[in-house]
């Protein structure tokens, strides 16, 4: 039985927890979770994903057991929550670590990663919150979680900063795995130096000894067969070994030029999606990069830059450099004419233009990671059914025609289909806080 409250019981094993991780573990990982509710035989816990129950169970299963009563096949009285999808799961038994007797890693391929690449610098926002828990849940388990995780998202949106992220997780927290972190170009001119120099299978043994490879912009790879194939075969090497690899790209699998061998392959683990970050979040980012170089932007000026530079993070965070060497140099504060003499060019001021269902279908496809052929098909699936509803929903709020003209533009629906759509999302907003911003994001993209 609990012979204290469960939140002090909770709050002291934090405590204790706290004393034996660091800061940046203790906020990704344990500061999120909840105590729900809790009976005398048992400790029920919201937790935010999967990857924070198997941390907490891989790290402190035997730290829980001192705090927590036991169950009579001697695990802590301990149950979860998942809060995405609020699925009570039991503990499962903790499985076996790899083993971690691996050589040093070699100065001539040394780990070269960003060291601004971490993740208490990367900015979470509804477009981006799933891929990195998914990559912090690969970082915490390398081989054992999702392999191989296939990150994909347009320039400047942060796949290289998770990609980097993972590298120093693992590299700070296994310290005995063997890591190499490369670009697809990289990997192939590494390719050329030692075909010309004659020393391939030297190469070959490096790489397929690793236990993690990250690599960046697998889109390179397209049309140059002789390298994707030495490619495939080491690829293929570590997964049999149960080894992690983390690729980047900025289209999904299916979409790349690549072997029919080499997308399944890809496609084995975990494809994830990095979308555009919404209006809320590219504040957040540039406020925390203004932060960090020191500079001061009002509220109002920072929504300003944030509604006019919407494309990616990256010309955000050109935009700020330029606007913080000019500032400094003029002796002269942040301010919207400042910003607008300052960054003219950088405002994307795009004409308003009519608003179509063709319009809402890219909009929503974006968002949503689905085709727009999909989004007009006859697929039932959750994937595409709802995205297909939050489009027919868009479509009835913007759009001044009449329910049977709408309905038959997302492949010859029923007026009756389209109000129902309308019905449900409505409804649905008013609890639903993820689908709210996604459907800002949507109407936004439409504005522009």
């Amino acid at each position: 039985m609990l012979t204290r409250n469960p939140q002090e019981t909770w709050t002291q094993f934090l405590e204790f927890a706290e004393e034996r991780c660091s800061a940046t573990e203790f906020a990704n990982w344990l500061a999120p979770i909840k105590v729900l509710e809790s009976s005398s035989q048992e400790l029920i816990l919201e937790v935010p994903n999967i990857f924070v129950r198997e941390y907490l169970i891989d790290n402190y299963k035997r730290d829980l057991s001192a705090f927590l009563p036991l169950r009579e096949n001697g695990e802590p009285a301990i149950s979860f929550v998942i809060a995405e999808t609020k699925k009570t799961t039991p503990l499962p038994a903790r499985p076996t670590l790899p083993p971690e007797d691996k050589e040093p890693q070699s100065s001539q391929n040394e780990l070269k990663l960003n060291p601004f690449y971490v993740f208490s610098n990367f900015i979470e926002g509804p477009s981006n919150q799933f891929v990195k828990s998914a990559a912090l849940g690969v970082a915490a388990r390398p081989g054992r979680s999702y392999n191989p995780l296939f990150i994909h998202g347009g320039v400047g949106l942060g796949k290289t900063h998770l990609l980097h992220a993972i590298g120093h997780y693992i590299k700070e927290h296994h310290k005995k795995l063997r890591i190499q972190c490369i670009t697809t170009e990289g990997f192939i001119n590494d390719l050329v130096d030692n075909l010309r120099n004659k020393s391939v299978d030297k190469m070959k043994r490096f790489y397929r000894s690793l236990d993690v490879l990250l690599v960046d912009d697998i889109q390179f790879l397209q049309s140059r067969l002789n390298f994707e194939e030495e490619f495939c075969n080491t690829f293929e090497s570590l997964i049999q070994q149960n080894k992690q690899i983390i690729i980047t790209s900025d289209k999904p699998p299916g979409q790349l030029k690549l072997s029919e061998r080499m997308i399944a392959r890809m496609e084995w683990g975990l494809v994830a999606h990095v979308g555009i970050p919404d209006l809320e979040t590219r504040v957040a980012i540039l406020q925390h990069k203004a932060e960090q170089k020191g500079i001061r932007i009002p509220h109002k000026v920072a929504f300003f830059i944030a509604e006019h530079i919407y494309n990616n993070v990256r010309q955000l965070e050109g935009a700020l450099n330029r606007l913080s060497a000019y500032s400094r140099l003029m002796g002269l504060e942040v301010t919207e004419e400042v910003v607008e003499k300052t960054l003219g060019e950088l405002l994307q001021h795009a004409p308003q233009k009519k608003i179509s269902v063709e319009n809402i279908l890219k909009s929503v496809s974006s968002i949503y990671d689905v085709r727009v052929s999909d989004l007009k098909g006859l697929s039932r699936t959750k994937e595409v059914a709802f995205p297909r509803q939050v489009a027919m929903y868009l479509a009835k709020e913007l759009i001044n025609e009449s329910l049977i003209r709408l309905a038959s533009s997302f492949g010859g629906k029923t007026h009756s289909t389209l109000l129902h759509a309308w019905k449900k999302i409505a409804g649905q907003m008013e609890s639903d806080e993820m689908l709210r911003k996604q459907i800002q994001m949507a109407r936004r993209n439409l504005e522009v």
